[in-house]
């Protein structure tokens, strides 16, 4: 059986998805599985376990942000898996030092504080200018899922990101249909790193999503879906 698995973004959990799950439950089996404080490896081998409880043996993987390096993962673990692959506001490099560093430093403030200040840290770049301005509802999801997150489970992830290999040599070998999708005010992974990505993918297309930041389905969701629903027919 062939289905689809949605993969969150740091540090949020599977309610970012929960508009594509429940437009799309019904026409296809959907997973989104929460993985908040695991290492990516032990991540993708539970997203391998719940697809094997669903009986799903392939499936086109969505993942946001972290949700991509979740991606590449299951990519080195079990590519036979992967039927097709939406890569969004994501990248496949590895951080730089300077961003090891934050994030290190950003773990440390959140054992010792908790993720109260998070929404005020994060949201700024999280969401584009277009969302901070005339979207409050939005502004207002965002922050609720945030607090929503152990700070626990927030600092092991922090350490999981900046301790995760550099995906980009695994580029070429990915030879499963890929679109890769950007919001056109994502500053943390902008339009430029995502054409990179979508020209290193041997068979990637690319859209840019308008008045969305880095959780465009979440600012842009009709955008978001038109194309991942173009994207599906393709392959369903």
């Amino acid at each position: 059986m062939r289905g689809l698995v949605f993969l969150h973004a740091f540090p949020y959990n599977p309610r970012m998805w929960e508009g594509e799950v429940a437009y799309l439950r019904g026409r296809l089996p959907v997973l989104a599985p929460h993985y908040l404080g695991l290492p990516l490896g032990e991540a993708a081998e539970g997203v391998l376990r719940e697809m094997d409880e669903a009986g799903l043996e392939e499936a086109v993987f969505v993942g946001l942000s972290m949700g991509g390096y979740l991606i590449f993962e299951l990519w080195r673990r079990a590519p036979e898996r992967v039927l097709g692959l939406v890569l969004a506001d994501t990248r496949a490099g590895a951080d730089t030092e300077e961003a090891r560093k934050n994030r290190y430093a950003l773990r440390e403030r959140v054992l010792r504080e908790g993720v109260g200040f998070l929404p005020e840290a994060l949201l700024p770049t999280h969401l584009g200018r277009s969302t901070r301005e005339g979207r409050p509802e939005v502004v207002e999801k965002a922050k609720g899922l945030i607090l929503e997150a152990s700070p626990e489970a927030v600092a092991a992830s922090l350490l999981a990101l900046a301790q995760r290999p550099d995906s980009t040599p695994l580029l070429p070998g990915i030879r499963r249909p890929a679109l890769v999708l950007v919001g056109e005010e994502d500053t943390l992974t902008p339009p430029e790193e995502a054409k990179a990505l979508a020209r290193a993918l041997p068979e990637a297309r690319m859209l840019i999503l308008p008045e969305a930041g880095h959780l465009a389905n979440l600012e842009n969701p009709k955008a978001f879906r038109t194309a991942l629903l173009g994207f599906l027919a393709e392959l369903f």
